[in-house]
C-alpha cells in the first residue's frame, strides 16, 4: 500500500523495462490502459511505481530489475522528497550495521509494525554513537525528550510553545546560556564560556519533518552546506559539477535566498544533526528500508548507504558542488594522524571520512543545512567506530563548538559570501589576527579553524586563489605570516574541484605553541599536473609532489629550491606591500637549466611529424562523374542485422576510462569516468564506429585496439558493424559527409543534434567498400599527424616565447 505512494519518472520506466525514453512515450500514446500520471509536471510527469510495475507485468515487458535500483527507485520516488528518504534509509542502515538482531525483530511482519517499533530501535542506536541521555533526542549538545523532541507543535514564529520543551527550542532567559537537564561534557560548554552559543530562538527544519524541510531556507546567512561527495568501492563521485551563477560557490544551493542578520539580536541556532524520525514519518518508507535491508544482505550496509547518497548527488549535479576523493584524501594526508577531528562546514562529510581511523577518534561536524548534516552524521558512523558529534547552524554566528580544541581541522568553506557575519561579528574573540573585511569571508574561515585548534594543531583548508593576493586581506595575510600560523600554500592544478575553471589553493596552518615561529613558509604549483580534456588533473602525481615537498619541509623547516614546484621562502620576502602568497609568483619557471635543449628535442619532433604529414599529403583527387548509389540508412542496416547500434550510458559496473565526445572531436584518448551503477556500461570494441550527437560536427571516429575497452560516454552513438557485411572505415567515412551529417540534422534555438538512424551511405559490395574504406583509413592517418603536428609548433611555439623572456634561449 506505501510503495503505491513512489513515484517514478518515464526515465526510470525506461530503465524498469529495459527500453529507451522513445518507447515509454509510445506506451502511453498507444496503450489507454497505461497508469496516470500522479505528480510531476506536464512536460515531465512521474507515475505510481506500483501501478506502473504492475502494467508492465501484465504487458510482460517487465525487464528483471536488479535490487539496486529498484531500491534506488524507491528512494528517488520517496512521497517526503530524497533527502528525507535517504536519512531514513541511513538510520535503518545503521541499525543494521549496529545490531542486526534488533532490525531482525522489528522488521518482521507487517509496514505498521515496522514504523511503529522502529523508533524505539533507533534510540538504541543514534543515543550511543550521536551522544546524549538514553530515552532522549540529542539536541545541539543539550538532551530533551525525544517525543517532545519531535512531536512538539511549533507556533507560527517557529518558537516551542509546549511548556516542556522550552529547553529545547525556546529562547533562554539569559542570552548566551542553554539551559539542559542532562548536558552533554563535550559540546554542552560552561555558560560563562559560551562567548559564540546563541539563544536558540528559531527552530531549525529537521530533515526528518517533511514540512520543516520544505518550507524553510537551507541555509542561514553565513554559508550554506556544500556536499562534498567522495569516491569509494561501491560509488566513485567523479562527475563534479559546478554550482550555477548565484549559489555559494562550493555548497548547496540555497533554496532561499539567505538573509542578513540584524546587529544586537540574537544569533540563529545550533541544534542536533538527527531527532529519531516517528512511526508516521517512518512509515512511507518502509519498502524502501526493507529493499535496502535486503541490499545490505549482499553488499553490507555501508557500501548501500554510499551508493544511495552518491546515486542522489550525481542525479542532482546542479544542487551540489562536490570535493573530489582525491583532494579529501590529500587534505586529510596534510592534517596527519589525529585524535580529534572537525569540519565546521561539513557538507555530506567527505573530508572526515577520508581522515585516517585512529582508536578513541572524535568527530566533530558542523553545517547549516540540516538534511546534509544528518548525512553527514550517519555517513560518519557507518564508515568508523569513531565517536561522531554533529550540529545544525551557521559557523560563523553560531559556533557549536566554542570550547572545542581539536587536533586538526579540515574545511572547504563557501566562497565569495558578503553575508558572513561582518556586522554583528566585529568583536568576535576569534579574530586574533585581524577583523575580516566583508569581503574576506574565506579569512573568517580561516581565523575560526585556527581558534578551534590546540596547539600545534593543524588546519588544511580549500580557499580560492584571489584570497592569497586581495589587498582587503593583506594585514591578515601579513600577521598568520609573522606569528608562523601560515605554514603552506599549494595551488592545485585547473580541473581540481570546481570551480574548475580557475586553479584553487590549500592553506594548511598551524596554531603556534611555545616554539620559535618558524622563519619561511612552503609554498607549492602543481599546475604542471593539469589533465587533457576532461579527466581532471594527474592526482598521484599531485599527491606524491605535494606531500613529499610537505613532509621535507616538515622536518627541518625549509626545503630547497624545486624549479617550477617548491620551494620555501623566507616570511620576509612575502611581507611587502601586497603580501601576495601565490606560488607562481614565488617560483621560479621549471627547467630552466635544459628549457634550450627540450626546445631543441620538440624542434627535431615536429620536423619527423612534418615530413611524416608530407608523405601521407593525399595524392591529387582525380575527377568523376557524380555517383548516383542506391542508399541506405543506419536505421535501415540496424534493423536489418548489418549494424549493432548502441548509445552512451550514465553509469555502470567497472570502472574502466570513458570515451567523451569532447574526446572523439578532439581525436585524444579516453578521458573521462562514469559514477557506478546498476545500468551496464556499453564497452567498445575494436572496429566499432563512434559517433557525437551534438556540436553540428561531422566527425566519426573508429575505436583501434588502444582505446578498445573503454566505456561509452554520454552524447555518443555506437555503431557495430557486421564486418561480413559491413567495413567499418567505409561505415565512419561515408557518415562523416557534410551533407550526409546536414540532412540528418535537427537545429534548436542554441545546439544542433544528430540524428544517427538518419545517417545515409551507399550500398556497395563489400569489396569495393574496402576500397573506399582504405581511402578513408589514409585520410584519418592524415589528419592525425596534422593534430600532432600542430600541437607540437603550439609547444615549440610557447617555449620559444618563455626561453627568449625569461633569458634560457638567446636571440641569435
Amino acid at each position: 500500500m506505501q510503495d503505491n505512494a513512489t513515484e517514478v519518472t518515464a526515465a526510470g520506466i525506461a530503465r524498469l523495462a529495459g527500453v529507451g525514453r522513445a518507447a515509454v512515450s509510445n506506451w502511453r500514446r498507444r496503450h489507454a490502459d497505461f497508469p496516470k500520471p500522479v505528480g510531476g509536471t506536464e512536460t515531465s510527469p512521474s507515475f505510481a511505481l506500483a501501478e506502473v510495475e504492475a502494467w508492465l507485468r501484465k504487458q510482460g515487458k517487465l525487464a528483471e530489475v536488479p535490487l539496486r535500483e529498484r531500491v534506488w527507485q524507491q528512494l528517488a520516488g520517496h512521497p517526503e522528497g530524497p533527502l528525507t528518504a535517504l536519512v531514513h534509509a541511513g538510520c535503518a542502515l545503521l541499525l543494521i550495521h549496529e545490531r542486526p538482531t534488533v532490525w531482525l525483530d522489528v522488521s518482521a511482519g507487517s509496514d505498521a509494525r515496522l514504523a511503529a517499533m522502529l523508533p524505539g530501535a533507533l534510540e538504541q542506536v543514534l543515543i550511543p554513537r550521536f551522544g546524549g541521555a538514553p530515552g532522549r533526542a540529542v539536541h545541539g549538545g543539550r538532551s530533551a525528550d525525544t517525543a517532545a523532541a519531535v512531536n512538539a507543535p511549533h507556533d507560527a514564529q517557529g518558537v516551542n510553545s509546549a511548556p516542556h520543551t522550552s529547553a529545547v527550542n525556546a529562547a533562554p532567559a539569559a542570552p548566551g546560556v542553554n539551559p539542559s537537564p542532562t548536558p552533554d561534557p563535550v559540546n554542552a560548554p560552561p555558560a560563562s564560556h559560551a562567548v559564540n552559543t546563541p539563544p536558540a530562538v528559531h527552530s531549525t527544519p529537521d530533515a526528518h519533518n517533511p514540512s520543516a524541510a520544505h518550507d524553510a531556507p537551507t541555509t542561514h546567512g553565513a554559508h550554506a552546506a556544500h556536499a562534498d561527495h567522495s569516491a569509494q568501492a561501491d560509488h566513485s563521485a567523479q562527475a563534479d559539477h559546478r554550482a550555477p551563477a548565484g549559489a555559494v560557490t562550493g555548497h548547496r544551493t540555497p533554496s532561499t535566498p539567505s538573509t542578513a542578520h540584524t546587529p544586537g539580536t540574537p544569533h540563529p541556532p545550533t541544534t542536533s544533526t538527527l531527532r529519531t524520525p516517528t512511526g508516521p514519518q517512518l512509515l512511507p518508507s518502509a519498502p524502501l528500508l526493507r529493499g535496502a535491508a535486503e541490499l545490505a544482505a549482499e553488499a553490507g550496509a555501508r557500501q548501500v548507504f554510499e551508493f544511495l547518497l552518491g546515486r542522489h548527488l550525481d542525479a542532482n549535479p546542479r544542487q551540489y558542488t562536490l570535493t573530489p576523493a582525491e583532494l579529501a584524501g590529500l587534505m586529510a594526508d596534510l592534517a596527519g594522524p589525529a585524535r580529534s577531528v572537525l569540519d565546521p562546514a561539513c557538507g555530506t562529510g567527505a573530508l572526515l571520512r577520508a581522515v585516517d581511523v585512529r582508536p578513541g577518534q572524535e568527530l566533530y561536524a558542523q553545517d547549516s543545512a540540516s538534511d546534509l548534516a544528518a548525512l553527514a552524521a550517519l555517513r560518519l558512523a557507518l564508515h568508523s567506530r569513531a565517536t561522531v558529534r554533529g550540529a545544525v547552524g551557521d559557523t560563523l554566528r553560531a559556533d557549536a563548538y566554542p570550547e572545542l580544541r581539536a587536533d586538526a581541522v579540515l574545511c572547504h568553506p563557501p566562497f565569495n559570501e558578503r553575508n558572513w557575519g561582518h556586522d554583528e561579528l566585529a568583536y568576535d574573540p576569534r579574530w586574533e589576527y585581524g577583523f575580516p573585511a566583508r569581503t574576506e569571508s574565506e579569512l573568517a574561515w580561516v581565523q575560526h579553524a585556527l581558534a578551534r585548534l590546540a596547539d600545534g594543531g593543524t588546519a588544511v583548508l580549500l580557499m580560492p586563489p584571489a584570497a592569497a593576493s586581495r589587498r582587503s586581506g593583506r594585514r591578515i595575510r601579513a600577521d598568520l605570516l609573522r606569528r608562523g600560523a601560515l605554514r603552506a600554500v599549494v595551488a592545485l592544478p585547473v580541473g581540481a574541484a570546481p570551480p574548475y575553471n580557475i586553479p584553487l589553493h590549500v592553506w594548511v596552518l598551524r596554531r603556534p605553541d611555545r616554539t620559535p615561529a618558524s622563519p619561511e613558509v612552503l609554498l607549492v604549483d602543481t599546475g604542471r599536473f593539469a589533465g587533457e580534456g576532461r579527466g581532471g588533473p594527474d592526482w598521484e602525481a599531485v599527491r606524491d609532489a605535494v606531500l613529499d615537498a610537505w613532509r621535507a619541509f616538515t622536518r627541518v623547516g625549509r626545503l630547497d629550491e624545486r624549479p617550477g614546484l617548491a620551494r620555501s621562502v623566507p616570511v620576509i620576502e612575502l611581507l611587502d606591500d601586497d603580501v601576495d602568497l601565490a606560488p607562481a609568483r614565488h617560483l621560479p619557471p621549471a627547467a630552466m637549466a635544459d628549457g634550450a635543449e627540450q626546445l631543441t628535442a620538440v624542434r627535431e619532433r615536429l620536423g619527423a611529424t612534418l615530413r611524416l604529414t608530407a608523405d601521407l599529403t593525399p595524392p591529387p583527387a582525380d575527377p568523376a562523374p557524380p555517383a548516383r548509389w542506391p542508399l541506405t540508412t543506419v536505421g535501415e542496416l540496424a534493423r536489418g542485422g548489418a549494424l549493432v547500434m548502441r548509445t552512451g550510458g550514465n553509469g555502470g559496473h567497472v570502472r574502466v576510462p570513458v570515451l567523451t565526445d569532447h574526446d572523439v572531436l578532439a581525436g585524444t584518448a579516453p578521458s573521462g569516468t562514469l559514477p557506478e551503477s546498476e545500468e551496464e556500461a556499453v564497452l567498445t570494441e575494436p572496429g566499432d564506429v563512434v559517433v557525437p550527437v551534438l556540436g553540428g560536427g561531422s566527425v566519426a571516429r573508429v575505436i583501434d585496439e588502444t582505446t578498445g575497452g573503454a566505456a561509452l560516454g554520454r552524447n555518443l552513438v555506437l555503431l557495430r558493424p557486421d564486418r561480413t557485411a559491413l567495413d567499418p572505415w567505409f561505415l565512419a567515412g561515408f557518415l562523416r559527409g557534410t551533407a550526409n551529417n546536414r540532412q540528418a540534422s535537427s537545429y534548436a534555438s542554441t545546439a544542433t543534434r544528430l540524428d544517427v538512424r538518419r545517417l545515409q551511405l551507399p550500398r556497395l559490395p563489400l569489396e569495393e567498400q574496402r576500397r573506399y574504406g582504405a581511402r578513408f583509413r589514409a585520410l584519418d592517418e592524415f589528419e592525425r599527424a596534422l593534430r600532432h603536428a600542430s600541437r607540437l609548433g603550439e609547444q615549440l611555439v610557447r617555449g620559444m616565447y618563455d626561453g627568449l623572456t625569461d633569458g634560457t634561449v638567446a636571440p641569435d
